[in-house]
Parts: structure tokens; sequence; C-alpha cells
């Protein structure tokens, strides 16, 4: 039995801490803050209730591998799992409206169509075809296995398949999501519906690879999923699993350096000396050590030496954060209401231009993201709704801020008539909340692992130059989101348990 500590409580964090002490390992997690669940947060006032992180789950099945191989009670008994239905509401920025039904890409091919005219379901449906072929090349390199020693291949190789497209005499096939739109879907509401599945992570398509095409087909195969009572609890019943388990939490514990003996991870050490956080110790001995940190919070845990190692992909720091405005309206939620509805910017090329400008650079038009949830435990009677409304920032973004909420708010009007009068109070939360919260700089938001562009949209390996050291989370191969978080906890725990020549299950 091995003595593993974590550092930090997100939920790729938990999710190794709780595969590797079904291993057999005695496992302890020191997270700085006094809670759990990296930016799976709740903000609860008046009888309203707020996810102020993610706000619907990707992939369920992730977690319910995780629940199949740490007991006996599946995640389904551990939450209330519903999947969402229509998946997504557009609101275009000519006016025209499509509901997308969940997990149905026939479905959503024929809502196309009737949207938008038998040319443009027919675009995106062969669109479809081709993401699926992106996805299954690269799915099991980017999602179900440790990182490649080779990884340059999964940088240059674009998985997304050729369509050649014939312009001054000459052939070229699409290299990015832009690209795609313009060659392949042609509809400017085509086009910006592909676009918003880069913009939710803070990409911009004119840069975005065109293996990017696999984050709309995940969508559309898969579904979406909400947990009733907010997706905050699911980072309860992760974090419960952990407890069952025997994995030993302590909050408000500060990590300030791994320690390294004799070449490799031997323990971590706490900030400013012993203390009832720490258990009063100065430091905590370990045979291995994951870390739920940020790269540059890595680099500073271990005194500079590089954990990377000298072949460390290129990555992505995250350029991008979110605003979120939390609306507590009187009136009930009308029956028929989707869950989730995207509102598009009317002035695209503007909104992305404002993702590589200054923290100070906020569209004036900007896409926003519209969460419902059909969900009483989030209102203090049924004749009041809590709304939460999203929209993309630079990292670092500060000043303006709740002049950019009011324009979010604004546009938000789009998709709920008669907002501003229903309205009672609202609440935002910014790039400085996120940061606080999960530690990364600037309240930057890191992005799913995807193929090509040089490496650029890969993530660090979540083995290091230090034997015996590990990262985790949204930070580490396979990159950020829910889903994705879930994975890298598996592949940590598998590296531990079998030891470097663990190639992912199967």
């Amino acid at each position: 039995m091995a003595r593993i500590a974590v550092i930090g409580a997100g939920m790729g964090a938990m999710a190794a801490a709780a595969r590797l002490a079904v291993a057999g390992h005695r496992v302890a997690v020191y997270e700085r803050t006094d809670t759990y669940g990296g930016a799976l947060r709740r903000l609860e006032r008046d009888g309203f209730a707020f996810d102020t992180g993610p706000g619907l789950l990707p992939l369920p099945a992730v977690y319910r591998d995780l629940f199949l191989k740490t007991g006996k009670e599946p995640l389904d008994a551990c939450v209330d799992l519903v999947q969402v239905d229509p998946s997504s509401h557009h609101v275009f920025a000519d006016g025209t409206r499509v509901s997308l039904p969940n997990a149905s890409r026939a479905g959503v091919v024929s809502a196309l169509q009737e949207a938008l005219g038998p040319t443009a379901g027919q675009r995106w449906g062969d669109f479809l075809v081709r993401a699926r072929e992106a996805w299954d090349r690269s799915r099991r390199p980017l999602l179900e296995e440790p990182l490649w020693p080779n990884w340059r291949v999964l940088a240059e190789r674009e998985p997304y398949p050729a369509v050649p497209h014939r312009k001054l005499l000459r052939t070229r096939t699409a290299g990015t999501l832009a690209e795609i739109g313009a060659w392949e879907l042609r509809d400017p509401r085509l086009v910006s519906l592909l676009g918003s599945y880069a913009l939710e992570h803070g990409l911009d398509p004119r840069s975005t690879p065109a293996s990017a095409a696999v984050l709309p087909y995940m969508e559309h195969a898969f579904g979406t999923w909400y947990v009733r009572g907010g997706m905050r609890e699911l980072a309860r019943a992760v974090y419960e699993r952990c407890v069952a388990r025997g994995v030993e939490f302590r909050f408000g514990a500060e990590v300030t350096g791994v320690l390294e003996k004799d070449g490799r991870a031997a323990g971590v050490e706490f900030a400013e000396g012993p203390s009832p956080a720490s258990g009063g110790e100065t430091v905590a001995e370990a045979d291995h050590v994951v870390a739920g940190v940020t790269p540059a919070v890595l680099d500073r845990l271990t005194r500079g030496n590089r954990a990377r190692g000298d072949g460390e992909v290129p990555g992505r720091t995250g350029t991008a954060s979110r605003l979120t405005v939390l609306l507590a309206l009187r009136g009930g939620r009308p029956e028929g209401t989707p869950h989730r509805t995207v509102v598009h910017t009317e002035d695209r090329e503007t909104e992305l231009d404002s993702l590589a400008g200054s923290p100070a650079s906020l569209p004036a038009h900007p896409t926003v993201t519209v969460l419902r949830p059909d969900d009483p435990a989030l209102v203090p009677d049924l004749a009041h709704e809590a709304v939460t409304l999203t929209a993309v920032v630079p990292r670092g973004a500060g000043p303006g801020l709740e002049e950019h909420a009011q324009r979010v708010i604004t546009a938000a009007e789009r998709a709920v008539p008669g907002l501003r009068d229903r309205l009672i109070r609202h609440e935002v939360r910014t790039p400085a909340d996120i940061a606080e919260a999960t530690g990364a700089e600037g309240g930057a938001v890191p992005v799913p692992a995807l193929a090509a562009a040089g490496g650029r949209l890969l993530h660090p390996s979540n083995s290091t130059r230090v034997p015996g050291l590990f990262t985790v989370g949204g930070w580490s191969h396979p990159g950020g989101g829910l889903p994705h978080a879930g994975m890298s906890g598996a592949l940590v725990a598998g590296l531990i348990v079998e030891g470097p020549e663990f190639r992912g299950s199967r």
C-alpha cells in the first residue's frame, strides 16, 4: 500500500483519489480552499441557487465508469441525472430559431432542414459524417490513453478528412473550423452554429483546427445531461465516494512545495509551517504525488525544476475566461422553455477579435448562453426562476465587467422576453472569482485537447520528468471540461497502479 498525496480537490483530482483508494492505496487530498469541486461551485441566496461553474455534463459515461469502478452504488443512484431535451435552442443574428434534439444526429439534421432549409440540413449532415471520422481517428489517443511519447504525430496529423475546395485554380482542404464553415457549410447560420462550439471554450474558429469538429459531434452523438439540484451535486457525489473509500481530505491546507528525495517525489510541504489544516505537520511524506494544478503552479511547487520534461507539448495556458451573470427572476419558468439557449452575436468578427485583445476589449454584442433549468431545488417557489447567463471574455478581464454584464443581459432578452421587467436582482461572477476557486491565472479556463495545430491544443502528459510526480485535471492531458477531468483521473490512477506501461482501458 502506497502513500499518495493529492494536491487540490478538483474533479480530476478527486476522480484519481477515489480510484487509487479502491486500488488499496492510502490517499490524502490537500486543498487550499475550504471546499471541494474546483470550478463546480454553487451560490445560494434568498432561496435561489446557481451553478457558478459548468452547468451541463457531456459524456456522463466517464463518471458512470468512475462510480462503477469505485463502489456498489452507480452514479444514477447518487445523483438525479436527466437528459436535456432539446440539447440546445439557437437564436441566430437574423432572428432564425432552431431547437436541436438531444443525442440524435438524424434529429439534428431534420431540425436544421425544417428551420434553415433542406440544403443547410444536408450540408450539416455531411459535415457530421466527416466529424465522426475525425472522432474515430482521434478518440483513443486524445482521451483514453496517456499522451504518446511521440505526441508530434498528433500535432501534425489532421484527423478531419480532406474535402478538396477549388479556388483560383488551386485545390485546398479545410484546416480550421472557419474554413469548414466557409467552404463546406456556407450558410452563415451554420457557420455561426459551428463556431459556437469553439467559442464556448474560448477558442477562435478562425485559428482552431478542423479537428475541433469532434466537439459538435460529441454533443449530437452522446447527448447533454443535467444533475438535478445543480451540477454542484456531481461534485458532492464524487467527494462522498472518495470519503466512503477512505480518502482523507484536509481543507485550508496550502501546499507550497513538492518534496524530492533521491531524485523522485517524496511528499509535499505546507505554507507557513504547521497548521491545523495540515494536521500539524510541516510536511507530508508520500510515495507518489498527484498535482491538480496549473503548469505555472507546478513550476513553483517544484522550485523551477522543470517537471514537464524536454519533450513537452507546446500547450496552451488558456487565453479566455468566462463572465457569468446570475439572475433571480419573479415569475415562474414557462412550460416548454429550453434548458439551454445560445443567443448568437450580431457582430461575429468583432467578438472573435476581442478574444485576442486586451482584457478591456469586450464586444458590444456578445454571444450568450442562457441556462434555464427546470429544477424546483433552485428557486424559493415555482413563482420564481433562476437563470444563468454566460459569455466568454479574455482572461484577466476586470474593469468594465459590470457594464459588459448589462450587455449580456440585453442579449439574453432575445431568449427571455420581458427579462428586465422580471428581474429581482443580478450577481456577476468574474474571471477573478474563477481564479480564486481554481487557482488559474486570470481565471483562464482550460480547453479540451485537440489534434493538429502543431500541438498548440494538446496538454502536458500526466506523468512528469520527476518520478512519482503526476498531474491531473483540466491543465493536463486530455484537457479541460468535466468529462476530460474524469478521464485524467483514470489515466493517472492507471499510471500509478500499473506503471509506465499502462496504455489505457480497453
